[in-house]
């Protein structure tokens, strides 16, 4: 399993439930990454989503509520039954899209972290765990520096070291 995610200079993901940037490249990485692909995110995200489900892919919403329902979504209630359903696939072809709970609980599961990585500060209020920081990630690869819409950023790959394949 992976996760793709855009963050902040300090890890911001998120402000009132929306993305803090607004950069086409940005969505059209995402779309190149996830197309055909299985996306996992929680009820808040996927209400969220302008279109949904999101074409082309399997989608799973992980979710408390119960009485959750939504016609071509497969929805999971708890972490060991997630893993149970993404057995069903390829785990390089899962990406885990947020939020910023769904991250935190599914981290320690993924092995790649693509996460597009912008060059601003600005008001969040869901963050990203710091992978600079965090002993058991390391950078597999920086991307280049990109700018669009006067924000300056790069696509940057990370990958969990404890899991092994």
């Amino acid at each position: 399993m992976n996760l793709i995610v855009a963050v902040s200079e300090n890890w911001g993901i998120g402000k009132d439930n929306n993305l803090l940037f607004h950069l086409p490249s940005d969505l059209l990485y995402f779309k190149e990454k996830t197309i055909n692909k299985v996306v996992i995110m929680g009820d808040k995200t996927y209400l969220s989503l302008p279109k949904r489900p999101l074409p082309k892919r399997t989608t799973i919403v992980i979710t408390l509520d119960k009485d959750f329902k939504e016609d071509g979504v497969t929805i999971v209630h708890s972490v060991p039954e997630l893993l149970q359903e993404v057995k069903k696939y390829l785990s390089d072809e899962v990406y885990v899209c947020g939020g910023g709970t769904i991250y935190k609980l599914l981290l320690p599961y993924c092995k790649l972290a693509y996460v597009t990585k912008v060059k601003a500060g600005k008001e969040a209020d869901t963050f990203f765990p710091n992978l600079d920081e965090a002993k058991e990630w390391k950078l597999l690869k920086k991307g280049k520096q990109q700018e669009e819409n006067r924000l300056k950023f790069s696509f940057d790959i990370y990958e969990n070291t404890k899991i092994k394949e």
